[in-house]
């Protein structure tokens, strides 16, 4: 997302680098990594420091952010789940699979792709058009993310809203509401139905554990 602020501490670049260890040795053509986790929890962080350890290796990895494909433009989307009751709206049945699959498809296919990109100073959905021809990997962070289909290594960060608020509050990037936080709580059951899925998990130390 543009004007997404990214704040890069030392345990990202230590469980960064554990990360690329584990990619290297798994590692073919057309490599897809998902990082799930919930809001404040590091994703982005995290996505950012393997792509850029990445091409140390000669390694070519694209971001995608899966909080672009939401099926509602962000100035509508708190009306629609108020009105149509958090718990019956929020989850993964918020976001554009379709589009989402189809980027995989155009990534391993060596096309170029449309994606939505949100500007979060407008709260306006831009258009991203990218090449995939010579990109060698692609890393789709997002709460989600891990549900994506035809991903090769799916991390999960552990780290909960409810260790994280606090700090998310203190920098203003989370409001300090009960709407806000009976969403995040929504957020917490969803990706908490999916984690069976993850290959591995960055623990709340931020240590890498593979997953049993």
């Amino acid at each position: 997302m543009l004007e997404d602020v990214l704040l890069i501490a030392p345990k990202h670049r230590e469980v960064g680098e554990e990360i690329v260890a584990e990619i290297l040795k798994a590692k073919k053509d057309k490599f897809i990594v998902a990082i799930s986790g919930e809001s404040g929890s590091g994703k982005s962080e995290l996505t950012h420091v393997v792509a850029k350890a990445l091409r140390k290796h000669g390694i070519f990895a694209k971001p995608i952010h899966i909080d672009n494909f939401y099926n509602t433009l962000p100035l509508e989307r708190m009306e629609i789940r108020t009105s149509g009751g958090i718990k019956n709206t929020v989850g993964m049945k918020e976001y554009r699979w379709d589009l989402v699959h189809q980027t995989v498809d155009d990534f391993k296919n060596n096309r170029k792709s449309s994606m939505p990109c949100v500007d979060l100073v407008t709260e306006q959905v831009d258009e991203l058009i990218t090449d995939f021809n010579g990109v060698d990997m692609l890393i789709i962070d997002g709460l989600y993310a891990i549900h994506s289909e035809g991903v090769d290594m799916k991390v999960l960060i552990e780290l909960t809203y409810h260790e994280t608020k606090k700090a998310q509050s203190d920098r203003g990037k989370e409001p300090n509401n009960p709407t806000r936080w009976e969403i995040l709580e929504q957020e917490h059951q969803e990706v908490l139905s999916i984690k069976h899925e993850a290959d591995w998990f960055v623990s709340k130390d931020f240590t890498l554990v593979a997953a049993r």
